[in-house]
């Protein structure tokens, strides 16, 4: 059982993936690595840890929890080159989001397949915080 109700969607996630990319402006551009993602002991958190083959995209560590009033689901990011975020999250109906709307306002949007073995996600940015431009697509396969 998880520690809040609002968790119990993120399950789909758990387990290990591979993770292929590529930049739109550049297609020959490819964005190799992997994540995991397995639950803190106890159910109140999940943790993501991922690493990515080219030095251009940076290793690191997320912390996904919900907040215990409201239930909304939040991601706190880390990684390899000290950069941390919080993004708004929400997985459901086969949906899985990240969003922020502040200095740097960047969204994800991800679709799991009918059997739940991928994710074929884009990363979109606005660097006016307004206007989304197509930023980056990965797509999540299921090792186990």
């Amino acid at each position: 059982m998880h520690a809040h109700l609002a968790l119990a969607p993120l399950e789909a996630l758990v387990g290990d993936w591979t993770v292929d990319g590529a930049l739109p402006a550049d297609p020959s551009f490819s964005i190799r690595g992997w994540a995991s993602f397995e639950w803190l002991p106890g159910g109140a958190f999940l943790v993501e840890r991922w690493g990515i083959e080219v030095p251009e995209f940076p290793d690191g560590i997320a912390i996904i929890g919900a907040d215990p009033a409201t239930g909304a689901l939040t991601q706190h990011y880390y990684d390899s080159r000290g950069v941390q975020r919080v993004y708004g999250m929400s997985l459901a109906d086969g949906v899985w989001k990240l969003w922020r709307d502040d200095d740097f306002s960047q969204r994800f949007t991800g679709a799991f397949s009918e059997d739940g073995a991928t994710v074929t996600g884009r990363w979109e940015i606005a660097h006016d915080g307004v206007t989304w431009e197509h930023d980056f697509d990965l797509v999540y396969a299921r090792v186990r």
